[in-house]
């Protein structure tokens, strides 16, 4: 387990899905919890204003583009905002500065397209929710990979839709600091999904 605090830093965007964002939040909040405190998520915008979320959720950011600490992980949320995202290029602009300079660069659902537009998932193999497949299959450099929850590339991590975010982000923080400690962040949030309709 490493001992040093690390800082998650979460994008925001104006149509970005909740759960994209909250469910790792989630996860990332309560490792920092089962590490005493020592870690810091952050949630960032390219300003401190609202954010109005894909189902109506408004979201204060904690840091702007300008203003965020240094980040060890970033993730990238989808939702039917990330199409305008990926043409803003202060968004684009950001992620493709920033990118580089993370331990881990993740994505959850349609966010994969969004870090895509920014340049960034060239010769990966990538994830992203099932409604988004065959636009991310359609474009060039990338591979996607149909059926798996999430996939690891090297530092970059990309999951399928908005509930798979909490499956990469338990893998992550495991990934981080041991199976022991990804264990006790589980049985933290009590998380053991037993879906009523499951096919």
């Amino acid at each position: 387990m490493t001992a040093e605090g690390l800082t998650y830093g979460l994008l925001l965007f104006e149509g970005a899905e909740e759960l994209d964002f909250a469910g790792p939040w989630e996860i990332f909040t309560a490792s920092s919890a089962v590490r005493d405190g020592r870690d810091t998520a952050v949630l960032i915008s390219a300003s401190d204003a609202p954010v109005r979320c894909n189902k109506g959720m408004r979201v204060l950011p904690d840091a702007t583009f300008d203003d965020h600490p240094d980040l060890d992980v970033l993730l990238v949320p989808g939702g039917n905002g990330r199409v305008a995202a990926g043409k803003d290029p202060v968004i684009t602009g950001w992620l493709a500065a920033t990118a580089p300079k993370v331990r881990w660069l993740t994505s959850v659902c349609t966010g994969s397209l969004l870090l895509h537009d920014a340049g960034l998932l060239d010769g990966r193999r990538a994830a992203t929710h099932w409604a988004g497949e065959d636009e991310l299959d359609a474009r060039e450099g990338v591979t996607l990979v149909r059926g798996e929850r999430f996939v690891v590339d090297g530092d970059v991590v990309t999951s399928q839709g908005v509930s798979a975010g909490i499956d990469m982000a338990l893998w992550l923080v495991g990934a981080l600091h041991g199976a022991d400690h990804a264990r006790a962040v589980q049985k933290y949030v009590q998380y053991y999904p037993e879906p009523p309709y499951a096919e």
